[in-house]
């Protein structure tokens, strides 16, 4: 029998939870903050990597908008891309749907253009040069208001038509995904599909809100819905994707320890649910090191491992067609 590791390596992937800002390794912020003239707030590399510590979802966005002030220029946010989708293709994924925060960068002065076709190309050369599809997902800021979130819509019309979906992200206690509900029923007539952060740190409440009364395609974390029979019962029944994120949870104290993970109670449960990195620079790991980790805690079988690499296709914002030779090509890595 293959061993985990070899299997987790061989198998095709797809990741659908990945904020790229989140990507930012130390290393590249250091140079790129010497590049653009920005005295940062760490002396030495080793401090910066020292400041890649904390304990909770509020520590981690401090230094995560502190980190993302240095890029500055369409290269900047070209580097940042292409380094995460150098590391993706390493980990064996062929398709990544990456959030990417516009208004952490234009509420310092960036201009959307520069953010969005930094990314854009990238992940066109992405594809030519590494064969990674791509699908880029805009997010709104749930701690800024829900008018701060119509003018980002507004801003970035021209854009449109390059990105497959809208997102919710940052601090989730105290901003329901309700507060946002006009927003999202707008992106849904405009055509984007909705993904949405909840139950991460907020409550059921908070994933009920998302899935029946906004009608999220996608629950991004998910976790707490495991404490309502009845959403598990609509996410059995609808099939609505839910990103887990093992080390990401781990990192930020949503649970205590891997073996605390929802994942495989949401696989036994027939959930349609996916490992993903989200902030890897962060959180101590991309996306092989995450099944790997949450492999280990929860002991999954190689049927289980094959089973999550299927789900991340399953659940990604791509044709029927696309997401069958996908699944092909699990079957012939399997059978070689």
């Amino acid at each position: 029998m293959i061993d985990r590791a070899a299997l987790i390596a061989k198998l095709p992937k797809a990741e659908l939870h990945l904020h790229i800002e989140g990507s930012f390794e130390p290393e590249l912020m250091m140079q790129i903050a010497e590049r653009n003239g920005i005295q940062t707030a760490f002396k030495t590399l080793e401090e910066a990597k020292a400041a890649y510590a904390f304990s909770n979802l509020q520590e981690f966005l401090d230094i995560y908008y502190q980190g993302m002030a240095v890029l500055l220029h369409k290269q900047d946010f070209y580097d940042l891309t292409w380094a995460y989708l150098e590391r993706a293709a390493a980990d064996n994924v062929r398709h990544v749907e990456i959030f990417f925060d516009p208004q952490a960068h234009t509420e310092r002065g960036v201009a959307f253009a520069t953010v969005a076709d930094g990314i854009l190309e990238a992940l066109a050369d992405g594809e030519t040069k590494l064969g990674i599809t791509s699908h880029v997902i805009m997010s709104f800021l749930r701690h800024l208001s829900e008018e701060d979130g119509f003018a980002l819509l507004e801003e970035s019309k021209s854009y449109h038509a390059r990105f497959i979906g809208v997102g919710l992200d940052s601090s989730e206690i105290g901003h329901p995904p309700s507060k946002f509900a006009r927003l999202f029923a707008k992106c849904r007539e405009l055509g984007f599909k909705l993904c949405l952060h909840a139950g991460e740190e907020g409550p059921p409440q908070y994933v009920q809100e998302a899935l029946i009364d906004i009608g999220a395609d996608r629950i991004d974390h998910g976790n707490r819905s495991m404490e309502d029979e009845g959403l598990i019962q609509v996410l059995r029944d609808t099939q609505t994707p839910l990103t887990n994120c093992p080390l990401s949870n781990l990192s930020l104290c949503v649970i205590d320890d891997l073996k605390q993970s929802p994942l495989k109670a949401q696989l036994e449960a027939g959930l349609l649910v996916t490992v993903n990195s989200d902030d890897p620079a962060y959180f101590g790991g991309y996306v092989n090191q995450n099944y790997q980790a949450i492999a280990d805690a929860l002991d999954l079988s190689n049927d289980q491992l094959i089973q999550l690499a299927r789900n991340s296709f399953t659940a990604a914002f791509m044709s029927e067609a696309d997401k069958a030779k996908h699944l092909s090509e699990i079957e012939r890595a399997m059978a070689a």
